[in-house]
């Protein structure tokens, strides 16, 4: 029964990584090579129907250690079940897919903000990327006005 409960504390941690996992890699950025790859994995399993794999490696364990077996799910089971939902109305699964999107979309939206914000700042305060300068071609000497170079102010005054 020990191995079940395990299982079913790794299944939570999974879930509430799904839903958090974007927020926490706001401060740890490589955690996205991490979130990105169990969120799709979790959305597919969701999405396809199927039985979640953890659920099935659970209710294995509950029955070989002679516990009864729950219906429902894990979510149904754990989080909706006690407050009285059915895992299976659309409400419900209306609810958990928006929650989930909602907090992913607010975690990765602040890691994109993030991220050029200090890709911003690594340039420098106050100075932004320029363009490369464009080089006019050199006039031709014969193009070019005879005389010493003076600016039109050096001009006005030498003439007072």
């Amino acid at each position: 029964m020990l191995l079940a409960h395990t299982v079913a504390v790794l299944h939570a941690t999974a879930v509430l990584f799904m839903l958090a996992g974007a927020l926490v890699a706001v401060r740890r950025p490589r955690l996205v090579l991490l979130h990105a790859p169990v969120a799709l994995a979790i959305l597919a399993v969701n999405l396809a129907g199927a039985d979640c794999p953890l659920t099935d490696l659970e209710l294995a364990l509950r029955e070989h250690a002679g516990a009864p077996a729950y219906e429902g799910g894990f979510l149904g089971h754990y989080v909706f079940a006690p407050l009285g939902l059915d895992v299976r109305a659309a409400g419900v699964q209306l609810g958990v897919y928006a929650v989930a999107l909602v907090l992913n979309a607010v975690g990765y939206g602040l890691l994109v903000h993030t991220m050029s914000a200090t890709r911003r700042s690594a340039r420098g305060p106050g100075r932004r990327r320029r363009a490369p300068r464009r080089r006019t071609p050199a006039r031709p000497a014969a193009a070019r006005p005879a005389g010493p170079r003076t600016s039109s102010r050096t001009s006005a005054l030498a003439r007072r």
